[in-house]
C-alpha cells in the first residue's frame, strides 16, 4: 500500500467502513487510481466526505443505502447556500464516486445519476483582471535585490506572459525553462499530464535568466524551479513553492503596490489574455497558447467588455 492510501485509510468515512472491507478497499482506490491531480482529489476528497457526514445525519447507515432522493435532497440544500458552479462540483464528485462503486459492483445503480444540478450558464469569467498599467505597476514594485524578489518577479511574469495557470507554473523544474532557436522555452505540465512549451516574451526571458542565473538554479535542472524560501535564511530551499504559500506572495505583492482589486493566483492568466486580445491577438491563437480545449473557455478570460461597459456608463452626464 503506498503512502497515499495509507494516508487516506484513516479517513474513510463511516458509511463506507459499514459496507464492509471491499466497499472500503474501492473506495480508497477511487481516490489512488481514479484521480491523478492532487488539486482535484483534495475538492472531491472534500466535497464526497461532507455528503457522506450529511447522510448520516439523516439516518443512512452504509453507503448502500444512499438513494437518489437523498442526493437531490443534499443539492437541493447546497443550492439555497452555495454557488451553482459549486453545488455542481459537488454533483460531479458524488456521481463519479457511486460510477466507481457501481463499477466496482459494491451498489447496484447509481442514486447520483438522475439527480439534475442547478443550471448556470457562463458567458462572463469571475475572475478579477489588473489593467496592464497595474500589471506593470505591481512587478516594478517587485525589489529584485534578493532571491525571494527574483523568484516573485519570475513566477508572475510566467503567468501574465504565457497565460500559465498557478499549478502548472510550481509545477515546473528549472530544466522546464529551455533554449530552442536561440530563444528560452517554458515548458508547462498541464493538467491530465499534458506538457505545454511555448516560447517565452522577451520581459519574462528577462526574469526568468535574471532569477535562474542570481539563484544557481542551473546546477539543479531536476529540482522544482519555483522554491520556498528558508526561514531566517533568505535563501531558496529545495521544497517545491505550495500553492497556498503563491497566493500569499501574491497578496503581499499587490499590498505593496497598493493594487486594491482582490486578486488571486488566476488573475495574471486572466491579466495576460485580455492584454494579448486587445493588442490585436486572436481568440483562437490565445487558446492555444492557454492551452484551452475550446475558444469558448478563453473567451470566459477575455475582458475587454469591461472597459467597453465603462466608457458606456460615463455617458450619462446629469
Amino acid at each position: 500500500m503506498n503512502h497515499l492510501a495509507l494516508s487516506l485509510t484513516h479517513h474513510i468515512p463511516a458509511l463506507v467502513h459499514a459496507a464492509g472491507p471491499r466497499a472500503s478497499t474501492r473506495f480508497l482506490e477511487f481516490f489512488v487510481l481514479n484521480i491523478r491531480n492532487p488539486n482535484t482529489r483534495r475538492a472531491y476528497g472534500g466535497a464526497i466526505s461532507e455528503f457522506l457526514d450529511w447522510c448520516v445525519t439523516r439516518g443512512v447507515t452504509s453507503i448502500t443505502d444512499v438513494q437518489p432522493m437523498h442526493v437531490g435532497a443534499y443539492i437541493e440544500m447546497l443550492t439555497r447556500s452555495l454557488s451553482a458552479p459549486t453545488a455542481k462540483q459537488r454533483l460531479a464528485a458524488v456521481r463519479m464516486l457511486f460510477d466507481w462503486l457501481v463499477i466496482g459492483q459494491i451498489i447496484p445503480t447509481n442514486p447520483a445519476a438522475s439527480v439534475r444540478g442547478p443550471k448556470h450558464v457562463v458567458k462572463v469569467g469571475k475572475t478579477p483582471v489588473l489593467d496592464p498599467t497595474e500589471a506593470r505597476a505591481l512587478l516594478d514594485a517587485i525589489d529584485i535585490s534578493t532571491p525571494v524578489g527574483l523568484r516573485d518577479r519570475a513566477l508572475i511574469g510566467l503567468m501574465v506572459y504565457s497565460f500559465a495557470r498557478i499549478g502548472a507554473a510550481i509545477g515546473m523544474k528549472v530544466e522546464d525553462a529551455f533554449i530552442q532557436n536561440r530563444r528560452l522555452w517554458v515548458r508547462l505540465h498541464e493538467k491530465g499530464g499534458k506538457l505545454h512549451a511555448m516560447p517565452c516574451h522577451h520581459n519574462l526571458e528577462t526574469y526568468l535568466h535574471a532569477y535562474i542565473d542570481g539563484c544557481g538554479l542551473a546546477d539543479d535542472p531536476k529540482g522544482p524551479l519555483f522554491r520556498t524560501i528558508g526561514r531566517g535564511t533568505g535563501k531558496l530551499t529545495r521544497t517545491p513553492l505550495p500553492q497556498a504559500n503563491a497566493y500569499a506572495m501574491i497578496q503581499r505583492r499587490a499590498a505593496c503596490a497598493e493594487i486594491e482589486t482582490n486578486i488571486g493566483n488566476h488573475t495574471f492568466r486572466a491579466t495576460g489574455i485580455t492584454a494579448y486580445l486587445k493588442n490585436g491577438g486572436t481568440l483562437e491563437k490565445a487558446a492555444a497558447m492557454a492551452n484551452h480545449s475550446s475558444t469558448r473557455t478563453t473567451q470566459l478570460y477575455d475582458r475587454r467588455h469591461d472597459e467597453m461597459s465603462l466608457d458606456e456608463i460615463e455617458r450619462i452626464v446629469i
